[in-house]
């Protein structure tokens, strides 16, 4: 079984209890770390890349992050999917062109741009069918049109996790918008989608809405990850949550050299 064929089959016949755990790592070196524990699969955070590399959240060049993903994919065994926020602006063919050439197997998408429109897929920001969205996401019906470009472009050799932006970004009906923006992904080809920043209270009706897989982040002090699985996620990211927390260990360590 080639390495997508493997991480796409972690994301089917789970257990409630027992949800596909992706560590997110931000260099090499943490890569190895999370193999050596045991995880079958990574998924890279875009914002723990950029601080390794020294910028702000969505403020990595596109070719920094390739060549971090590629550094991660290198140093491991398993399976690496890629945050790769909007795309960075290029047509899908070569977004998948440069996806593939790190040797990760799947990628996040994002369907909301920056506040000042620095970056993403050209998909445009704007009101769906459903009414009033948040500011900066992008008109669901387009970022389909968009995502089923990349699917043909990448056929079955990427894992597309579909971000839906509706809770970090005020839509008015986030719960609602979600529902709909994932189901025009799915169709469009999405294999997993990612309502961010949902709170565990409303992610039952989520899953009763939501055909496939649903990716969920799990933030410090929350439900536990079987707590999580149970609610309806079937797999679970950490954003840079990883990554501040070794920094915060090495902030002590750091204070004790002092």
């Amino acid at each position: 079984m080639s390495a997508v064929e493997t991480f796409r089959a972690l994301h089917h016949g789970r257990s409630p209890a027992d949800p596909l755990v992706l560590p997110g790592p931000w260099d090499a070196a943490s890569a190895r770390v999370f193999e050596e524990a045991g995880f079958p699969a990574l998924a890279t955070p875009s914002a723990g890349v950029a601080v390794s590399l020294g910028y702000e959240d969505g403020r990595t060049p596109a070719e920094e992050m390739f060549a971090a993903v590629a550094r991660i994919v290198r140093s491991v065994s398993v399976p690496v999917s890629a945050d790769i926020e909007g795309g960075y602006g290029m047509a899908p063919k070569e977004l998948v062109e440069r996806l593939l050439a790190t040797g990760a197997v799947g990628c996040n998408l994002e369907d909301s741009a920056p506040a000042d429109g620095g970056s993403g897929d050209g998909a445009g920001a704007g009101a769906s069918a459903g009414g009033r969205v948040g500011a900066g996401l992008k008109d669901a019906a387009r970022h389909a049109d968009w995502l089923a470009e990349v699917r043909a472009v990448a056929g079955e050799e990427v894992v597309l996790n579909a971000r839906i932006d509706t809770f970090i970004r005020g839509a008015a009906d986030p719960v609602g918008e979600a529902i709909e923006r994932a189901r025009l992904y799915v169709d469009a080809g999405a294999d997993c989608v990612y309502p961010i920043g949902a709170p565990a209270e409303v992610l039952p009706r989520l899953r009763a809405g939501i055909e496939g897989p649903v990716n969920v982040g799990a933030p410090p002090g929350g439900p536990s990850l079987r707590e999580w699985g149970e609610l309806g996620a079937t797999r679970i990211t950490f954003g840079p949550g990883l990554q501040r927390r070794a920094t915060a260990a090495l902030r002590e360590i750091a204070d004790q050299l002092r």
